[in-house]
């Protein structure tokens, strides 16, 4: 007896009843929910058809325990999804403000602590005014960016800034901390360079009356922040005393070069010379 090949092409009953149930499950899975397991596998369409749906989802925070009320752009900025970023930007998810989470940080700040280069550079150019925003310990971007030694994205920031370079390295949060400090207290040495470059303060004092210096994480890290003022302090004075009254600018940093910093926040390589950070680091 020949059997039907319709039949035998069908599957058998307990397959059947198996891709039902999974149906009926993730139909019964809360779209708050799956938007952000989408967002965790970075699959940019599943997020589009979710907020079709559910246009009310757009922000959506993270209200358990751990989720820190983070909101969609919260969460794919910290994983560095970018396509998912600018998809969430677009559809107006920082119309009338940043969102913030319970700590009042910014997409921003998730994204330049964890260091995404692209990420961080799309957001600038989304809302440069963000950078200066600061969180419930009076950090902002930039200190984040330092204390993890994203020596690129510290770049990217301060070419974004408003207030310019100078004036956003000097910041400092509620304890006195600048960027300069949470840079070397970790041992971030071409960040170090970086910020000093900017124009950083340091001989600024925190309230515990401790300068950047005071928190060297080694005894290497301390003797080349120490060169690298020397060098800066002496590099200034020579400025000052060769430029004439006219052309002297108030306030601008000497070190900073600006086509550098724009052509990093456009992707390019530069190549800088680090040799001396490098030999220190070994």
């Amino acid at each position: 007896m020949r059997r039907d090949p319709h039949l035998t092409k069908s599957p058998p009953f307990h397959q059947q009843h198996r891709l039902i149930c999974a149906e009926l499950i993730v139909e019964m899975i809360d779209p708050s929910i799956r938007v952000r397991r989408a967002i965790h596998a970075n699959d940019q369409l599943l997020v589009k058809r979710i907020l079709a749906s559910h246009p009310q989802l757009l922000h959506n925070p993270d209200t358990s325990d751990a989720g820190l009320s983070n909101s969609n752009l919260h969460l794919a900025a910290s994983l560095g999804h970018l396509q998912i970023c600018q998809f969430l930007i677009e559809c107006g998810h920082e119309k009338g403000g940043p969102a913030l989470n319970e700590h009042y940080e910014t997409a921003l700040m998730l994204a330049a602590r964890a260091g995404h280069i692209e990420t961080v550079h799309y957001l600038c150019q989304a809302g440069p005014d963000t950078i200066l925003c600061h969180d419930s310990q009076g950090r902002d971007a930039i200190m984040e960016a330092s204390r993890g030694g994203h020596d690129t994205v510290v770049q990217i920031l301060l070419t974004y800034v408003p207030c310019g370079a100078e004036d956003a390295v000097r910041r400092a949060d509620k304890e006195g901390n600048t960027a300069l400090h949470f840079a070397s207290s970790n041992g971030h040495l071409l960040v170090l360079r970086t910020l000093l470059a900017a124009g950083a303060d340091a001989d600024h004092e925190n309230i515990w009356c401790w300068t950047p210096v005071a928190y060297s994480a080694s005894v290497q890290a301390e003797v080349y922040l120490k060169g690298l003022i020397n060098q800066t302090k002496a590099q200034a004075a020579k400025g000052q005393t060769q430029a004439s009254p006219r052309k002297a600018r108030i306030g601008a940093p000497d070190l900073l070069k600006r086509g550098q910093l724009s052509a990093m926040a456009a992707g390019l390589h530069l190549v800088r010379d680090d040799d001396n950070e490098k030999s220190w680091a070994r």
